[in-house]
C-alpha cells in the first residue's frame, strides 16, 4: 500500500508568507491604516482574509469594499507577488521522492485553481502533483465547498484510505480536517500562523521545512527507498 500526501499550497510548499503580508499592508495603506509586521500577521492571519482584516483595524465597510468585485484589490496586488516566490526549503525534495515512488501527492488549497496550477507549472512541478483541489474562481472563493469536503469527496470518489493519507499545512485547519477525516496531520512552521498557534492545533507532527517530513514517512513504513 502507497501513501497518498495531501499539501497545501500557499506559506506550506510555496514560500509566500511575504508576498503575502506586503499585499495585507498594501490593503491596510489605501485605507489609511498603518502595516503590521510578521510576528502580528502570523497571530491574526485566518481565513477568509476578511476576518484578518477586521483583526488588525478595518471596519466591517472597508472589509467589504476589499471582498467586492471578486477581491480584485487583494488579487492584482498579490499575484505579481506570488509569482517571484520559490518553493519552501525541502519541498522539491520531497516532490520528487513521491514522484519516484509513484505516491499520488495532492495540493488542496484555498486558493483559486487557475493561478495555481500556473504556479506550479512554472515551478516545474507539473509531474509531481497528480490533482489540484482549490476554489474554481475568484467568485466562488469562500463561497462554495470548502477544503475539507472536496477532500473528502475525492477521498471517496479514489477509495483513499485515512490511515496512509498525510494532509501537510501551515495553518490549524489542516489539522483540522485531519482530526475530522481520520488523517495523519503534519503542520510546519514558517508559513502564515504562529508556531504558536500550530500547537495549540495539536497536530501528529510540527516539521520546521520539508526535509524533516521524509523521516515521518518512513517512520509509518513507507518511503523506505528513497
Amino acid at each position: 500500500m502507497k501513501p497518498t500526501l495531501v499539501f497545501d499550497w500557499n506559506g506550506t510548499l510555496l514560500d509566500d508568507a511575504d508576498a503575502l503580508l506586503k499585499t495585507i499592508n498594501a490593503i491596510l495603506g489605501r485605507f489609511g491604516r498603518p502595516d503590521i509586521d510578521m510576528p502580528t500577521f502570523r497571530e491574526q492571519c485566518e481565513l477568509p482574509l476578511s476576518v484578518l482584516y477586521r483583526s488588525v483595524g478595518m471596519s466591517e465597510g472597508e472589509a467589504a469594499i476589499v471582498d467586492s468585485d471578486g477581491s480584485a484589490i487583494f488579487h492584482d496586488t498579490y499575484e505579481p507577488l506570488a509569482s517571484k516566490a520559490d518553493l519552501r526549503k525541502g519541498a522539491r525534495c520531497i516532490l520528487e521522492a513521491a514522484r519516484q515512488q509513484a505516491v499520488s501527492t495532492i495540493v488542496l488549497s484555498s486558493y483559486i485553481v487557475d493561478p495555481l496550477r500556473s504556479q506550479i507549472r512554472r515551478l516545474g512541478l507539473d509531474d509531481c502533483v497528480n490533482e489540484v483541489l482549490a476554489f474554481e474562481s475568484r467568485a466562488t472563493q469562500f463561497k462554495s465547498m470548502s477544503k475539507g469536503e472536496r477532500l473528502r469527496l475525492y477521498m471517496q470518489a479514489n477509495n483513499l484510505k485515512p490511515e496512509s493519507t498525510f494532509i501537510i499545512g501551515d495553518m490549524p485547519v489542516e489539522t483540522d480536517i485531519a482530526r475530522d477525516l481520520g488523517l495523519i496531520s503534519i503542520s510546519i512552521t514558517g508559513g502564515f500562523v504562529s508556531e504558536s498557534r500550530l500547537q495549540a492545533a495539536q497536530p501528529d507532527y510540527i516539521i520546521h521545512d520539508h526535509h524533516e517530513l521524509l523521516p515521518i514517512l518512513q517512520r509509518h513504513g513507507f518511503f523506505r527507498n528513497a
